[in-house]
């Protein structure tokens, strides 16, 4: 079976293309095919498929093999996928998610390839400030980007366990369904370092709805943007800073998510499948 490694902003997944190969069994592949020493290594897998309500649809199985609603830095890598493999020659494609459509500006360089894709991630839900209880309390901003999020503020970063806190707060029976766990320090100027524990993955390098929840946590906070910040009819503009990279994020006045960032192909391969 062949399959695409991509990354966006070091958030890396395996790739399928379900039109071609189909996979009977993508939580158990997820699972095999995640580990970094006996497989391909990532944070999941992501299936590329038919869609009868969009242009196409995407799947995505974390690499603990749980199937996850939504990801942006996998949709951004999804556009540069369908594009580029001469799939589409939209250059604004629907994307059917569990979480929603979602919409896929892809930007096109001369040469054909695609760089950076712009995604409307629609509008946060559920916003509302907790306080953790058990060995590591937090108080923070739970919301949702289409899948689960609590981002807790910080001035001191590098006092954080997150191998040990992320997983304590992600499974905090204030969460039933489990939650992405992001820490995030503001550096002034619309910038805003943040560290994920993503759900069912651990610690990964970047992710992208929890840049979007980053985002809006930060402007439900009072911590200024980066543009625009005075003028209350404007787009509010952030940057988000992560281990693997940045993602600029921008909340519109109709309170849209906007998330830019790049997609990267790392390599191909092909990889023994048993049906």
């Amino acid at each position: 079976m062949r399959f695409t490694k991509m990354q966006g902003a070091g958030n890396d997944y395996i790739y399928v293309n379900t039109m071609q190969f189909a996979i009977s069994d993508p939580a158990a592949v997820s699972r095999k095919w995640s580990r970094p020493h006996t497989g391909i290594g990532s944070d999941g897998l992501v299936l590329i498929g038919n869609s009868d309500k969009a242009d196409f649809s995407m799947r995505i199985f974390n690499a603990d093999g749980s199937e996850a609603m939504m990801c942006g830095n996998a949709s951004r890598c999804v556009g540069k996928y369908l594009y580029e493999n001469g799939l589409t020659d939209k250059t604004s494609i629907r994307l059917e998610t569990l979480s929603g459509i979602k919409v896929l500006n892809l930007k096109v360089s001369h040469g054909g390839s695609v760089n950076q894709v712009c995604v409307d991630m629609g509008r946060p839900s559920g916003i509302r400030r907790l306080k953790t209880g058990g060995r590591f309390p937090h108080e923070g901003i739970s919301l949702s980007m289409g899948n689960p999020h609590f981002v807790i503020f910080t001035d001191d970063m590098d006092s954080i366990d997150l191998g040990k806190e992320g997983p304590e707060i992600e499974n905090n029976p204030l969460f039933p369904d489990r939650t992405n766990v992001e820490f995030a320090t503001d550096m002034g100027n619309g910038t805003i370092r943040m560290r994920v524990w993503e759900r069912g993955s651990g610690i990964t390098e970047a992710c992208g709805t929890g840049a979007c929840a980053t985002a809006v946590a930060a402007l439900v906070s009072g911590i200024a943007a980066r543009k625009n910040d005075t003028e209350s009819n404007s787009c509010k503009e952030y940057i988000i800073e992560m281990d693997g990279g940045h993602l600029t994020i921008e909340i519109t006045p109709e309170r849209h998510v906007l998330m830019t960032g790049p997609a990267v192909k790392v390599f191909e391969g092909e990889i023994e499948y048993e049906i």
